[in-house]
């Protein structure tokens, strides 16, 4: 196999052209939005906080897992090319694991910086000083590369035979794994123990920071102070359920029930629709971010 065609949206006429159309409004409203977020908190000095400095991070992921799923996408929507290379393909699933593994333990630290934040407030400074922030930052980036790279190897190393017809929008491990034509039980069994770890991991440290979170938020005797509290962490919370109520139903079900088409309504929504939503969540909750863009433009 030298190649394979990845089928994406059967839209024909108009259908495909006002598709067309939608993705690239949301596509360009993602990289100006999440382009606007890292800027803003790279040169304003108000913005220099682990709040901000995880925002920039989780837009930098945003732009980059966009960037390697929706022009292709775009491609097959306008003009049909449906034809990818098989290193593209490896290359696109290499990326794509690894934004979503970063993504994923960024938002856990977000989580663990909002804690921090509301729960040891005179102690915030030194629980999370520059050089921690810079760590947990790195270790977001980085975990996803053993796995990505491993996985990746392994699956675009085994043998293909038979039509190369990818029925999805962008090179996912199920998808691609349906064309091998050898015994995958222990690569399948390998690769959802590592999304349970992966999606897991974070989710629990989210879980468990909310629920401090909600307990100290709980002894603030006045209503004013609980929901400024809360108000601080409202963004982040949206974002979390966003992303992990449409990833967990494609990745942590991969035998559902679910059609071939709901299955791609359902990763376009956590490829387009959740990073054009951040930042347009964390823009329009925020206060401090809403001064900054004024101050900026």
């Amino acid at each position: 196999t030298t190649h394979f065609l990845l089928l994406g949206f059967a839209f024909q006429g108009k259908m495909q052209l006002l598709f067309f159309t939608l993705i690239s409004i949301m596509f360009l409203v993602t990289l100006i939005g999440n382009c606007l977020i890292v800027v803003i908190t790279t040169t304003d000095p108000l913005l220099h906080t682990p709040m901000y400095y995880f925002l920039k991070n989780l837009a930098l992921t945003e732009i980059c897992y966009s960037l390697s799923i929706v022009p292709k996408m775009l491609a097959i929507a306008l003009v049909e090319r449906k034809r990818i290379s098989f290193t593209a393909c490896a290359l696109q699933l290499n990326c794509v694991i690894l934004f979503v593994t970063c993504e994923c333990f960024l938002l856990g630290a977000m989580a663990y910086d909002r804690q921090a934040a509301i729960c040891h407030p005179l102690h915030y400074a030194t629980m999370m000083n520059r050089d921690r922030c810079f760590k947990m930052v790195i270790g977001s980036w980085l975990s996803g590369v053993p796995v990505a790279l491993g996985f990746t190897t392994w699956l675009f190393t085994l043998p293909f035979c038979g039509k190369n017809t990818v029925d999805h929008f962008f090179c996912d491990v199920p998808p691609v794994l349906k064309l091998v034509c050898a015994d995958t039980a222990l690569f399948e069994l390998l690769i959802f123990i590592a999304i349970v770890t992966i999606v897991m991991i974070p989710f629990s440290l989210i879980a468990i920071s909310y629920l401090r979170i909600i307990h100290a938020v709980l002894q603030i005797p006045s209503d004013v102070g609980q929901r400024q509290a809360f108000s601080t962490c409202a963004a982040h919370l949206v974002v979390v359920t966003l992303y992990y109520s449409t990833t967990g139903i494609i990745h942590l079900r991969p035998k559902s029930s679910l059609s071939s088409n709901m299955k791609k309504m359902v990763s376009l929504s956590y490829t387009v629709v959740t990073p054009m939503l951040n930042p347009i969540i964390y823009s329009l909750r925020n206060q401090e971010v809403k001064q900054s863009l004024r101050r900026y433009i």
